[in-house]
């Protein structure tokens, strides 16, 4: 019964995963930093480095999906090598998508109460920037809802076995 839970949650997550490599490629295939100044002139390094965030977060997201097709694939289902690779998307994606490892933007922690968007930037970033996070953030935050149990759970086994 475990097993189906976590192979469910699994394919959720893989699903979750195919629609933002899909939409992060299409922006990053659309976006040069030029584009960005003639959208909304800004600040250079800045508008990089969100631009080079949003590449890393990809790049994540690509390697989990990989991650999780790999062991879908599998003839026999490995519950612990699911839990592992749900464990690591929590870390490498979800984290990534609200708090960036290079402090690109962050997660405004009362708009769960105000129902805007979580994500909010140091400095004003072009429409197009905010538009495919804002896009991305209903799946974010869902998948970050049913991970969550996984970060804890993943946390106490590795305590338990040193």
């Amino acid at each position: 019964m475990g097993n189906m839970i976590v192979k469910s949650q699994l394919e959720d997550v893989r699903n979750f995963l195919e629609n933002t490599v899909d939409k992060l490629e299409q922006f990053l295939n659309e976006t040069t930093y030029s584009g960005l100044q003639q959208e909304k002139n800004g600040d250079e390094t800045y508008y990089k480095g969100v631009l080079s965030s949003i590449r890393k977060l990809l790049v994540n997201c690509e390697e989990g999906l990989e991650a999780c097709q790999i062991v879908l694939k599998n003839e026999v289902f490995h519950k612990a090598a699911a839990e592992k690779t749900l464990y690591r998307i929590y870390h490498q994606c979800i984290d990534e998508y609200f708090s960036p490892k290079q402090d690109r933007w962050y997660e405004d922690s009362r708009s769960a109460y105000t129902g805007k968007n979580s994500i909010k930037f140091h400095t004003e970033v072009p429409e197009s920037i905010i538009g495919v996070l804002k896009d991305l953030e209903a799946g974010f935050q869902s998948i970050r809802e049913e991970l969550e149990f996984y970060e804890t759970d993943y946390r106490t086994k590795m305590m338990q076995s040193k």
